[in-house]
């Protein structure tokens, strides 16, 4: 591990191997040492709080579906450790400094750009780069360091300015973007991080079946690979619910015009993420206009379409490029633009909505109070708090996929789809999508299978090809020992949350569903935790020295 202190300017290595021994690495690594190492009691936005950038042994392969890496923090819109997941192409460059784990601790007097490679950290202050735009802040590390955007993290205006859900960027347009840890880098006042190096891989994988993923990764005929994850836009639209006009209705009527077909018919070129031959990204372009951007993914489609009202696709476009560009989460901003909507009477005014949303990043007029998020300023607008743990909603509807439902309300980072993907096995048929009780089983394996891919690190798009018996051989271990790491993972977060003052409280959903609270007790069960939410005291071992390694 590489922890560097913006404050004192200092790059200190750690030996952290007994760790990743324990935790593989990517977001159980990064839990274990934040669980650790930042105080139980710190503030979001102070130097105490710390950010985590890790990667897994398969970012050391040549994988189709690994060109991934994790962040891991102390969010300033939930309060609670959350951990995020980016894909694009920065995977292989951060491995090639030979670091497993990045570790930003402390805060600048100055604006700063960190500099890390194989031989060395350089610490280089950048007012010039004030206020910047994402893609200024790579075109700057292009011209003045020759590295391209796959090079670095960086923020944009909305990090700067503490926006609640600012996001992490890098190649652009690929976000840690659930949570706000563009507004942790933005208190530590780090613009960017740059990576560069030439450390051979000291990882050889016994027997592995890569190159089978890779072939079947390549000839897939998968509707994602043309439409990415708008391609079940209608199908959830008609027999779902596609949440609608922030919440007050469960159908969207212009669902076809914002959907996969309308996206694809933007599409230009493939896309795709490191060493993947799966290519299931989404260049798009409307020559009209000249609007380009990657996407919009069915979420941005979700937020900044049917929550809104708006039913043409290049409005869609235009909003996913400007938060890319800023530097935001799509679904928080969509929705909280969408409150507003709401409070003003304004559905379908894509021109208001981009307005607000560059109000956001720069916190002007209203834009100051939305940029606390849904949770903060919901009284402001009148408007119901349609949040988990102050996250706002995914796209996936909890009013009818119920077990969905149930897991937003304990997953310990909110109202997050991927936390459990309940949704898959309810849109499938595998589950009933009807009721919450004898789910917590169901829900307490696709949580720890969820950690544990986000540890090794495998992309969830891969889960057909990158089977459990693949795994195994992948990490030498039996199915039974990879869970474990994925509920160890779950546990420390849970732990960590508890110490902030998180219980059974926090775990609650702004609408009713059959039988919730039985549901939740049967959870806790499940886990082996109290009544009340809590993880035993001595359940959570401590990986690595900190602020809390003995408490």
């Amino acid at each position: 591990m590489l922890t560097v202190d913006v404050g004192e300017r200092t790059a200190t290595e750690t030996d952290i191997v007994d760790v990743l021994e324990r935790t593989v690495g990517g977001r159980a690594t990064a839990t274990a040492l934040a669980h650790d190492r930042i105080p139980f009691d710190a503030d979001p936005f102070g130097p105490e709080n710390r950010a985590y950038l890790s990667t897994g042994p398969l970012q050391q392969s040549q994988m189709s579906f690994t060109g991934r890496m994790n962040m891991t923090g102390l969010s300033p819109l939930t309060d609670g450790l959350v951990s995020s997941n980016a894909g694009g192409y920065l995977s292989r460059n951060f491995v090639s400094t030979g670091y497993s784990v990045l570790e930003v601790a402390g805060a600048s007097d100055e604006l700063l750009a960190v500099h890390v490679t194989d031989s060395g950290v350089e610490f280089e202050d950048v007012p010039e780069l004030e206020g910047a735009t994402v893609p200024e802040t790579s075109a700057y590390l292009e011209r003045e360091r020759d590295l391209g955007a796959e090079h670095c993290i960086a923020i944009g205006p909305a990090g700067e300015n503490l926006v609640r859900f600012a996001s992490v960027m890098t190649f652009d347009s690929r976000a840690f973007g659930r949570g706000g840890l563009g507004a942790v880098l933005g208190s530590k006042n780090v613009k960017c991080v740059t990576f560069d190096g030439d450390v051979a891989s000291p990882l050889e994988i016994p027997n592995p079946p890569e190159m089978d993923i890779h072939r079947e990764a390549a000839q897939s005929d998968d509707l994602m690979r043309r439409q990415g994850t708008t391609g079940n836009t209608e199908f959830i639209n008609e027999n779902f619910s596609l949440p609608t006009r922030y919440f007050r209705e469960y159908e969207f009527e212009g669902a076809a015009e914002i959907g996969g077909n309308a996206v694809e018919a933007k599409k230009y070129k493939k896309g795709a993420c490191s060493a993947c031959a799966y290519a299931c990204k989404l260049p798009t372009r409307d020559e009209e206009t000249g609007v380009e951007t990657e996407g919009p993914e069915f979420e941005t489609v979700y937020a900044f379409g049917a929550m809104q009202g708006v039913d043409e696709i290049v409005d869609v476009m235009r909003a996913n490029e400007l938060c890319d560009t800023l530097g935001m989460d799509t679904i928080s901003a969509g929705v909280t633009v969408a409150a507003y909507l709401a409070s003003e009477d304004a559905f379908g005014d894509a021109e208001l909505a981009q307005e607000l949303t560059e109000k956001i990043a720069y916190r002007d007029g209203i834009g100051d109070t939305l940029a606390e998020g849904v949770a903060r300023c919901h009284d402001d607008l009148d408007v119901p708090d349609y949040t988990v743990k102050g996250l706002e909603f995914a796209a996936h509807d909890g009013r009818t996929l119920h077990g969905q439902g149930l897991s937003y309300a304990v997953a310990n980072r909110g109202a997050d789809h991927l936390y459990a993907s309940m949704l898959s096995l309810e849109y499938a048929g595998a589950l009933d999508p009807q009721g919450t009780l004898d789910k917590a089983d169901a829900l307490v394996a696709r949580e720890n299978n969820s950690a544990f891919q986000d540890s090794g690190i495998v992309c969830v798009f891969g889960s057909d090809y990158v089977t459990d018996d693949r795994l195994e051989a992948l990490f030498d271990a039996d199915q039974e020992e990879l869970m474990a790491v994925g509920a160890r993972t779950v546990e420390r977060e849970r732990h960590f949350n508890n110490r902030r003052g998180f219980d059974r409280d926090d775990d609650a959903l702004p609408y009713d569903l059959p039988d919730l609270e039985d549901a939740i007790g049967e959870y806790y069960e499940t886990r082996g935790w109290s009544d009340d939410g809590v993880v035993p005291s001595d359940a959570v071992e401590s990986v690595s020295s900190g602020a809390n390694a003995d408490d």
